[in-house]
């Protein structure tokens, strides 16, 4: 009989304009994962990036601290060649977060999406719909993550768990 402890693990969908975020306690005992806690930062649009960045960091280094992760899962950027400028943004997003694990001296784990998506889903090319649909089912929530940034997250901290 092991004597682990469940993991907590908080994932983080990055973004500049919502961010999701969710923290999961996974028991290899018990391979499902208990939702903590999970919710959205919302960033006003209307303020300059860097303005956006700080309070990422802000906002994170706040849920952090409230949730007290074991680790922290974070999305892989991945780019189209017609979507540079928004990888690049995302990539700002990243390092703040990156950032704020460094700081908590937290051990990170970096997801591609499609490894994201073929672990909740059984489909590395699923849609946000399903991810969703997925996530209310594993984590037999009542009604279904919203908006799709939440329910990200939680796939991205369900699967920094099984790999983690």
């Amino acid at each position: 009989m092991s004597n682990a402890k469940p993991m907590r693990v908080l994932g983080i969908d990055p973004g500049l304009r919502v961010a999701g975020y969710g923290c999961i306690t996974y028991d290899r005992s018990n391979p499902r994962p208990i939702l903590v806690e999970a919710g959205a930062i919302k960033l006003d649009v209307t303020k300059s990036v860097s303005h956006r960045l700080h309070q990422l960091w802000t906002d994170i280094t706040e849920i952090i601290r409230d949730v007290s992760p074991d680790i922290v899962a974070v999305e892989t950027v991945f780019s189209h060649a017609r979507q540079v400028a928004t990888a690049i943004t995302m990539g700002h997003a990243r390092g703040v977060i990156l950032l704020a694990v460094e700081n908590a001296r937290l051990p990170l784990v970096e997801l591609a999406p499609t490894e994201i998506k073929k672990s909740v889903t059984g489909n590395g090319r699923s849609t946000k719909d399903q991810i969703q649909q997925a996530i209310t089912h594993l984590l037999q929530l009542k009604e279904v993550p919203e908006p799709p940034d939440v329910a990200d997250a939680l796939a991205i901290a369900i699967t920094g768990a099984m790999r983690g």
